[in-house]
């Protein structure tokens, strides 16, 4: 597992994965390693049909499967963001005139804008949303030609595609969207350089340079493609995988240390035993797969495929 960058194609024309894996294989000498192959649906509430329950916005829910886990994104439009909550906090702090007593005086919202959700296996959200009867409905696309039914039970949107291997640094994942009529919109492509889990960028957007070029180097010749790079920030990323409960335990592991004493005239202390060797959100494991799902899914839905 290694440090990812994402694009869009957004004009590929329908011979775009095959030129890509011309490409790969003549001029980097890639070497294909297997199939690309994730699934995506998207829900709306129904709280509106509720009588006497007055709702502002319907909340939306778009659910990625990547091999063995789902990567479900809620979102509540009327919710506010964790950063607007840190930004009332510290203005009652400087009306209150006192650090720390805006934090407490600012009531926490139930849930704030957007949740982000692992689950496994596959299938399990589905059988949870029919056994508990929640007021969510699949939504489907209205470019799609399939028949309406038992259209509930498909997938809406797949990415269908191969993955090859540049050396012993590289994996390179391409692939098609294809909508549940057979409709292609484009293309997706996934750099991973292997022997960095972690890269912090020094851009504000979270764009690297290394994987842009070579993503770009991966890419036909063909006048007039319409590409972008998508990319989110640290701060960003650290306001999805934010989690109260491991917050409110490091607050508590942050006291006890305080009240516990300095060991700083210990001679057996380093000056390193405070280091985490891994830090949330660090691209290991399920969390490159976090990252990735999370990265995809709102790149279809800034352009309104989900």
């Amino acid at each position: 597992m290694g440090f990812t960058g994402l694009a869009r194609w957004i004009n590929a024309p329908t011979t775009g994965l095959e030129l890509i894996n011309q490409n790969i294989i003549r001029n980097h000498h890639g070497q294909f390693k297997g199939r690309w192959n994730l699934s995506v649906r998207s829900y709306r509430s129904t709280l509106g049909s509720i009588p006497g329950l007055q709702v502002h916005s319907e909340r939306s829910m778009c659910a990625l499967t990547m091999n063995e886990n789902v990567f479900v994104l809620l979102e509540d439009p009327s919710a506010p963001t964790r950063a607007d909550m840190l930004a009332n906090a510290q203005q009652a702090d400087s009306q209150g005139g006192g650090a720390g007593q805006g934090t407490s005086a600012v009531q926490g919202p139930p849930h704030y804008r957007t949740t982000f959700l692992t689950i496994r296996p596959p299938g399990a959200l589905e059988q949870l949303l029919a056994q508990i009867r929640a007021r969510w409905i699949s939504v489907r696309q209205s470019g799609s030609n399939a028949p309406q039914r038992n259209q509930g039970m498909g997938q809406q949107l797949v990415i269908d595609g191969y993955v090859f291997s540049i050396g012993t640094d590289w994996l390179v994942r391409v692939g098609n969207v294809i909508l549940a009529g057979g409709v292609v919109k484009g293309m997706l492509l996934e750099a991973e350089y292997l022997p960095l889990p972690v890269l912090r960028s020094q851009t504000a957007d979270g764009t690297s340079e290394l994987l842009s070029n070579l993503l770009t180097s991966v890419l036909p010749n063909i006048r007039d493609a319409k590409t972008v790079a998508v990319t989110i920030s640290d701060s960003q990323w650290e306001e999805v995988l934010w989690d109260r409960e491991e917050e409110e335990r490091q607050d508590q592991e942050k006291q006890m240390e305080q009240q516990s004493g300095d060991s700083s005239d210990d001679i057996y202390v380093s000056g390193d035993q405070n280091l985490p060797t891994q830090r949330r959100g660090d691209w290991l494991g399920v969390d490159r797969d976090r990252r990735s799902a999370f990265l995809i899914i709102g790149a279809l839905k800034s352009e309104g495929i989900l």
